[in-house]
Formats: C-alpha cells, sequence, structure tokens
C-alpha cells in the first residue's frame, strides 16, 4: 500500500479502556478538521467506542476494517480496527482488568506492527498506566520501554513538545536519589544527539539550537554546589559542540526554560524527569505532546494519565491528544528518511 503524504495514515491506540482514552479520542475525531490533516484510524474496540459516543450523544457511524486501506476517512465517520471485544461498561468500571490491561497491551502491539509494515504512516497512543500493564502480565512500564523494545530501539529518549516549549529527559522515571547515578557523558551525548536529528528530521528545523540544562543550582557554579556539571555534564557537551552541533551549556536550570519559552532555544535537554515536565507541563497544561525520539517509526502521545477519577463522565478535556495527532501528520510528512532509525 502506498502511503498518503498530504494526507497520511494514522493510528491512534485507544489506551485503557477504563481511563479517558475512549472519550478523548472520540471528542478529537469529532473535529472536521482533523480530517484534512490525515486520515485517522482507531485500534481499539468498537464496543468501546459505540459506549463513548452515548456518553456524549454523538452520533457519528462506527466503520470496522481490517486493513488501513478499506477505510473511508471522513467526517462522521469512525474507521475501527477491532482488536478487543470487550462486553463490560466501562462507565460501571472503576479500575482496570486483566481484559482491558491486555486489550490496552494488544491495541499498540498491533498500531506498532502496522507502522514497521508501512502500512500507516505514524501512531498516536491515548494514556494507558502501569498497574494495567502489569496486570495483562506485561514486562514493560510504559509505552515508552514496549515501543523501544518491539522496534529494536537501544537509544531513544522521551520528548515533551509545544509550540514554546520543547524538552527531552537523560533519566525518566527513577527515583530522584538515583539521577546522579544514572547520569553518565554518553548517556547525556546520545540524548543532545537524538534531539539534534529528530529536530531536523521530525520538526523541519534546519539548524537546531539545544540547550542542556544543568543538574546542580546555578549549574554547580565551579563545583560549589556540586561536580556533575564540571564531570559529566559539560565534557557531554564540548564532545557534541565538536560534531558540529549548535549546543550549549550547562545552563542554570532556573533561567534555561525562561530562555527556551522566549525562542532562545528550539529545545532544552534536561537531567531529571520533573526538571523537564514542570516547566513543560506549566507552560503547555492542555496542548502538550509526548513523542519518542530514536524509533524508526513515528509515534506521538497524549502527555497525561488516564484519569480514572473522572473517565467516563464526558468532561475529560482532549486539547493534548488533537495536538499529537496533529504532530503525528506533521511528522509524517516532513519525516526526512535515513536520519531517525
Amino acid at each position: 500500500m502506498k502511503l498518503s503524504v498530504t494526507r497520511p495514515y494514522i493510528g491512534i491506540t485507544m489506551g485503557d479502556p477504563v481511563g479517558i482514552g475512549p472519550e478523548i479520542l472520540v471528542k478529537a475525531l469529532n473535529n472536521p478538521k482533523i480530517y484534512t490533516l490525515c486520515k485517522p484510524m482507531i485500534i481499539g474496540d468498537s464496543n468501546i467506542i459505540k459506549q463513548a459516543l452515548k456518553l456524549l450523544n454523538y452520533e457519528h457511524h462506527v466503520h470496522t476494517i481490517n486493513n488501513p486501506d478499506q477505510g473511508r476517512y471522513v467526517f462522521n465517520t469512525l474507521d475501527i480496527i477491532d482488536i478487543s471485544t470487550i462486553q463490560e461498561d466501562c462507565s460501571l468500571l472503576l479500575a482496570p482488568t486483566v481484559e482491558t490491561g491486555t486489550a490496552m497491551q494488544d491495541y499498540i502491539i498491533k498500531g506498532i506492527d502496522l507502522a514497521l509494515t508501512h502500512r500507516i504512516a505514524g501512531i498516536v497512543t491515548c494514556p494507558i498506566t502501569k498497574t494495567a500493564l502489569k496486570l495483562a502480565g506485561s514486562q514493560f512500564h510504559g509505552h515508552t520501554e514496549l515501543l523501544a523494545h518491539s522496534t529494536k530501539t537501544k537509544d531513544y529518549a522521551m520528548m515533551l513538545s509545544g509550540n514554546k516549549l520543547k524538552v527531552i529527559l537523560v533519566t525518566i522515571h527513577i527515583p530522584l536519589s538515583q539521577v546522579v547515578a544514572g547520569l553518565t557523558k554518553e548517556k547525556i551525548i546520545k540524548k543532545i544527539k537524538l534531539t539534534h536529528t529528530s529536530l531536523k528530521s521530525r520538526f523541519n528545523i534546519k539548524t537546531p539550537r539545544i540547550a542542556v540544562a544543568g543538574l546542580n543550582p546555578h549549574a554547580g557554579e565551579a563545583s560549589m554546589f556540586g561536580p556533575e556539571e564540571e564531570d559529566i555534564i559539560a565534557p557531554a557537551v564540548r564532545a557534541t559542540k565538536k560534531e558540529g552541533i549548535n549546543v550549549k551549556g550547562p545552563l542554570p536550570p532556573d533561567t534555561v526554560f525562561y530562555q527556551a519559552v522566549n525562542g532562545r532555544y528550539d529545545a532544552v535537554v534536561c537531567m531529571y524527569h520533573d526538571q523537564g515536565l514542570i516547566p513543560f507541563k506549566l507552560t503547555h497544561f492542555k496542548d502538550g505532546v509526548n513523542t519518542t525520539l530514536g524509533l524508526p517509526i513515528i509515534r506521538t502521545s497524549v502527555d497525561h494519565g488516564t484519569a480514572y477519577d473522572i473517565a467516563w463522565q464526558g468532561i475529560a478535556d482532549h486539547s493534548s491528544l488533537m495536538e499529537a495527532i496533529k504532530m503525528a501528520a506533521f511528522q509524517a510528512k516532513h519525516e526526512k528518511p535515513g536520519i531517525n532509525g
């Protein structure tokens, strides 16, 4: 199947059926603009999607397909590849079950397969939880690890992206007490390089400007507040500069994000999870997008969780999913083959 460049095929995995995924997915596809940007197909469960349509009082037609080229891709029709057949009323389930957890993982695996075999141009993922993955017997902690394993990707990174700020994490889901031990010169070099190539290949930025945040207050201030800047971070920055990458750092964390938001840098490489996520969510709480760098396939996602406390009430905000779909379509249209993956 020849993939369309003007309207790329984008597979959207439904996420945890018990969470807000089905609701925000139906809400996002209730916008006609999405169909001008791409050919969106749901990878999930038509029974659950029908429940979400009923919840929201939408009258879209549900069109089940086996392959992406069978879709209609017109507003008011939801093209869906059925992976599970869950019969329960999800509005009555207060937490994931083995069945919903297994289904959630199967959606992702199907999306990866479609992307790797070039039947779709990219995947967008609705939220899941580690709890549901564990119920399903999965060995993975989340989307990123499953994606990396399935695509045989060794070097990858999480980027949170918005129109004002993009942050990349060197360490992700580890306790703060383990961050220093988790930082190495080699790891930081890899993240800087991934950021550079991805900004060029997926974001169409010809000459990326990258900032690297320090770990300690005032970026260590000549090791007065810690040696990591002098011993680990600065050598990584120097090494990547020698390769022609426009990178600066380590920069004081209390000012670098302000500078990036105001246009001085295209992205900030951060040393640990909350260092990047706090300023990012302050700036892009509703419209932020999570995208995985280094994969041979395009993957974007919402930057929030399953929100069980408000799921199946019709009140979940779909802004982040809208932006994730737009970003996947943008990356598919601008991707430069051979740079990633």
